[in-house]
């Protein structure tokens, strides 16, 4: 987390139910870089024309300030599931105004399907990253702050390191199409894959600490 505090996400969501609004913006502040990288694994570059994941994020950032009288769970776990539905519907409409020209409900049904269960599917992708970025060391974190972590250390990555990452480990690009997108040799982009990984892992180490 970008707190340099030793306050967990449960606390603060603890607070945030209680009423404490203070305690709401830094919860959601916590889960600004998580929900943007798994905006943009939803974006095609052709989407990211038009619209950033960011103006999604934010657009999610506000409606769920405003909502959070409507979320009704208590884990951190519930509370990302219901961020991650927020951003879902966002996500679904910017690609519908931008890309689909048809209108019927059905349509805009299937394509706020699709977009859930590719978002759980970055999602688990995070996780399975997580899985091998984790320092080893002794921690009472929960799985979201770690996760929580590890997408703000992908945001202090040069952004060379951080698109090799991103387009390898959660858009699931070929070497060789990551090194078309990047205008590199094979070899090059996997020695900067390399370097990337090297770099996240010491990150991870200093957030950690």
């Amino acid at each position: 987390m970008n707190d340099s505090s030793t306050i967990t996400l449960t606390s603060l969501l603890v607070d945030a139910k209680a009423g404490d609004r203070d305690s709401l913006g830094r919860l959601l502040a916590a889960y600004q870089n998580y929900l943007h990288l798994l905006a943009r694994t939803q974006l095609s570059q052709q989407v990211r024309s038009r619209v950033s994941p960011s103006d999604i994020v934010q657009e999610t950032m506000l409606e769920a300030h405003c909502g959070f009288q409507n979320f009704a769970g208590s884990s951190d776990g519930e509370f990302f599931a219901w961020l991650r539905k927020i951003l879902a519907n966002n996500l679904s409409r910017a690609i519908e105004q931008h890309l689909l020209t048809a209108k019927r409900d059905v349509r805009r049904e299937v394509t706020q399907q699709s977009i859930h269960a590719s978002l759980d599917q970055s999602a688990l992708r995070l996780e399975a990253m997580l899985a091998d970025q984790r320092p080893q060391v002794e921690s009472q974190a929960s799985l979201q702050e770690d996760l929580i972590r590890l997408a703000d250390a992908l945001v202090q990555l040069p952004p060379d390191y951080r698109d090799v990452i991103v387009m390898r480990h959660f858009e699931d690009v070929s070497f060789a199409e990551i090194a078309t997108r990047m205008n590199r040799s094979s070899g090059a982009t996997r020695m900067l894959w390399l370097r990337a990984i090297s770099q996240l892992k010491q990150l991870m180490k200093e957030l950690a600490s």
